[in-house]
């Protein structure tokens, strides 16, 4: 396993260096890649790269759900080793202290001594405006080194509880090697509230076992204030994030009929790997759970949490029913599992095509990724291609598929990881083409379901070669703009100048804009450069205007930003208007 380490640790530095270059580039790196990784692995619903420092303060990314009062904030430690190098408990211990020293400052008017036009003010006055609706902090330490620190109790600060985690390389190594891309989830019903009564199905098969269980309230609320949305199996975590709104009827339910819950809700499906029983008080219990996902019954299972974390709502007389449904063999799971979320979800306002996550789509996109040569760049006589990575781990995966290394140079020569997209990526760059930068700006995940959701109305579109080529195409654009608004040096907001200044560039330029060339050249022309050099100052002027000095990230994420920026005239060098023949 070390020698495994060691080289999912240096992939991860080529990474970084590949795409960045100052210290601070770098970090912020690092932190796009580690807040990937805990997306993918259901930890985070989302999460934006972020810095900050200041004297016994640091920041390095963020992520706040307002409807479900949680605030993710997260530290940095990057230190560019390969092998990794340990790191002290004491350097964990600073950094949560760092972050602890920011979110109370911030809840105590820290904004107020901030730069208004600065991200930092942003986040510290939105930590400030929200801190009676706030009811967890999650603090994470990410780093790049190995961590051997025990696990941190749980504290509170006032009403809010706060938790504290470690990410060190091994620990996402496992997350990212371990074929499920997510951490197993193990839960012990002895820490959350006892063992529950169930009832097994007697009649046996060979794809799995079933029990029926009632589940305390406050069973579902200690485990999903444990877990929370990596119990959402990740089929369906997404559209549930996206449509879902805490639902008031089970909240008005909890608040005036407890005893009637069981009898107006549907209860919840879910599935496990294992199930520990045992018989006490002469009936079964479950004592134990192995990688338990719910796969219908999430929004109940979130708005019961809320009902008791947000409302103070006591879940005395709340019980929920529970399908357990335990899969006997692993190599089922991927089989099985998506099939009863279809199935389970037909209730609810979750389609099929939503269950699927557009699947075709997905699948088509990912077979021209790999059979599509792109045309060999400047000075390089080698054709490469652009791996589109379905699901967070292939790439890592299929370079590891044969150990020796002339397969893996050979890999990286025919796959660089400069070339390489994921799904977030996809949705950024095709809703900065929709004329949707406000989208792009509400984070990864957000952004994606909109795009996927989008996707739904488009019947039966199916991706081919000249669709793959003109996303390429955009895909360049896009890389390139973050390249030439980082050096632009505007100190905050690159990611929704980016976005806004190609919007506005497709909006006004798009006949002139050749993708068929970009592709053909896999880089773009010097006077879409000055373009976006031009624009990206008018875009930065624009979004540090909010109407009434309101939020600025906050105020990226409406529309009315960008129809104020769409209809703007902008002028352009001379040169560049000859050029485009304006």
């Amino acid at each position: 396993m070390e020698k495994e380490l060691h080289a999912f640790s240096d992939s991860l530095q080529k990474e970084i260096l590949s795409d960045s270059e100052g210290s601070l580039e770098k970090e912020n790196k690092f932190t796009e890649i580690m807040i990937d990784y805990l997306i993918s692995d259901g930890t985070l619903d989302d999460g934006t790269v972020f810095y900050f420092s200041r004297t016994g303060m640091k920041v390095n990314g963020f992520a706040f759900d307002e409807e479900k009062g949680r605030l993710d904030l997260i530290y940095s430690d990057y230190s560019g080793a390969t092998p990794p190098l340990t790191v002290r408990n004491s350097e964990i211990d600073s950094g949560f202290r760092r972050l602890l020293n920011f979110l109370n400052r911030s809840i105590n008017g820290l904004h107020k001594s901030l730069d208004g036009n600065s991200p930092e003010h942003d986040l510290a006055m939105l930590i400030h405006e929200s801190r009676n609706e706030i009811v967890k902090v999650n603090l994470y330490y990410l780093t790049d080194r190995i961590a051997r620190k025990d696990p941190i109790k749980d504290s509170h600060l006032g009403d809010i509880q706060v938790s504290f985690h470690v990410w060190d390389i091994e620990r996402v190594f496992r997350s990212q090697t371990s074929g499920k891309n997510r951490e197993e989830i193990q839960i012990d019903l002895n820490l959350h509230s006892g063992p529950v009564p169930c009832l097994k199905l007697q009649e046996d098969n060979d794809d799995y076992r079933c029990y029926l269980a009632f589940f305390p309230g406050e069973t579902l609320v200690s485990i999903y204030k444990t877990y929370g949305s990596r119990l959402l199996e990740r089929n369906v975590r997404a559209f549930l994030q996206a449509r879902g709104a805490v639902n008031k009827g089970i909240r008005d339910t909890i608040r005036t009929e407890p005893h009637m819950f069981l009898a107006y809700n549907n209860g919840i499906s879910a599935v496990a790997q294992g199930v520990e029983t045992v018989v006490q008080n002469g009936g079964l219990v479950i004592r134990k759970l192995r990688d338990f996902q719910i796969v219908n019954g999430g929004q109940t299972t979130a708005s019961i949490y809320y009902a008791a974390m947000k409302d103070k709502l006591s879940m005395k007389g709340v019980y929920v029913q529970v399908k357990l449904t335990v899969i006997k063999d692993e190599n089922s799971v991927d089989r099985i599992v998506p099939n009863i979320s279809r199935y389970a979800n037909t209730q609810n306002k979750i389609q099929n095509a939503d269950l699927a996550a557009n699947d075709s789509f997905q699948r088509k996109l990912e077979e021209l990724s790999r059979t599509v040569w792109a045309p060999s760049s400047r000075g390089n006589q080698r054709q490469t291609r652009w791996y589109y990575e379905r699901a967070r781990g292939q790439y890592l995966e299929d370079r590891g598929k044969e150990s020796s290394q002339s397969y893996r140079k050979n890999f990286d020569l025919v796959f660089p990881k400069s070339q390489l997209f994921t799904k977030t990526d996809l949705a950024k760059y095709e809703n900065t083409w929709l004329l949707k930068p406000y989208l792009v700006s509400r984070g990864a995940q957000k952004n994606f379901q909109e795009f996927m959701i989008w996707l739904q109305t488009q019947a039966e579109f199916e991706p081919n070669v000249d669709y793959f080529e003109d996303l390429i195409a955009r895909a360049i654009l896009f890389k390139r703009a973050e390249k030439i608004i980082s050096e632009q040096k505007f100190g905050g907001y690159r990611a929704n100048i980016v976005t806004y200044t190609l919007a506005w560039i497709y909006n006004k330029l798009r006949s002139k804009i050749n993708l068929k060339q970009i592709w053909k050249e896999q880089d773009i022309p010097g006077y879409l450069e000055e373009v976006i050099k031009t624009v990206s100052v008018v875009v930065h002027n624009h979004i540090l205007n909010p109407p009434g000095n309101g939020n600025i990230t906050e105020w990226c994420k409406k529309k009315e930003c960008w129809d104020g920026l769409r209809n703007k005239n902008i002028e352009f060098p001379d040169s560049v208007k000859e050029e485009l023949k304006i």
